[in-house]
């Protein structure tokens, strides 16, 4: 009798709501979503190496993408069968932070873009995800090789005496589209170091081989320049 109650109350461990709820997922249903979160993903990939007008192309953040947007996806399937599940996946990424700063704000949109197609695929909402990822997919490459955008230069020139700067204003008027000098600096033994930001026309570099050859300037460098980043 002793040895009964015993199994009995062994078998009950097996029959736990744990068990339980591991499989009460459908594994068609799974497979269909991470699937379609991994063509998302792959959809996302291919935008971001077309339309990158960076420095330098990240080739492991744009895998990135694909990866956060499977991994959302079975984040959301995980948490949907549970609702104890869902608040404690809450709270345990609620102390995730990301220390790698994102300068190029497109960056960001790709990302928001890659979690929220995770999210659509592991809800279920596939053709909504498919539609949402094609209009956004359609409008970032719109904007990115249709529409021209003038983007600003900074053009920094060191020469040895105040007077040269005239020439050097003369030159740059001449040369661009617009100016505006963005500051200016006086050094010992009368050294000076402007910076103008200038739209040049049509990529135009050849201001900087100029202004160079006039007697006294030291330097001139052209960079690009966005309002977060110069290179």
């Amino acid at each position: 009798m002793l040895f009964t109650v015993a199994l009995t109350n062994f078998s009950d461990i097996f029959k736990s709501s744990f068990i339980e709820n591991t499989a009460s997922f459908s594994i068609i249903d799974s497979l269909l979503g991470l699937g379609m979160a991994f063509i998302i993903g792959l959809f996302i990939y291919a935008i971001y190496k077309k339309t990158f007008k960076g420095v330098i192309y990240s080739h492991t953040f744009n895998i990135s993408l694909v990866i956060m947007t499977m991994a959302t996806a079975l984040v959301i399937m995980g948490i949907s069968q549970n609702v104890l599940l869902s608040l404690g996946m809450v709270g345990a990424l609620s102390i995730v932070r990301f220390r790698t700063p994102i300068k190029d704000p497109m960056d960001l949109v790709f990302l928001f873009w890659s979690v929220i197609a995770g999210i659509l695929s592991g809800a279920g909402f596939i053709l909504l995800a498919a539609i949402g990822t094609v209009s956004i997919g359609f409008v970032i490459v719109l904007f990115s090789n249709k529409i021209r955008v003038e983007n600003p230069y900074l053009l920094v020139v060191k020469f040895d005496k105040d007077n040269i700067g005239e020439k050097v204003e003369q030159i740059i008027s001449s040369k661009v589209k617009k100016y505006v000098l963005k500051s200016k600096s006086i050094m010992q033994g009368d050294e000076v170091e402007v910076t103008y930001e200038i739209r040049v026309k049509e990529n135009d570099a050849q201001i900087t081989s100029t202004i160079s050859q006039i007697d006294g300037v030291r330097s001139a460098v052209m960079l690009s320049y966005d309002g977060n980043f110069t290179a």
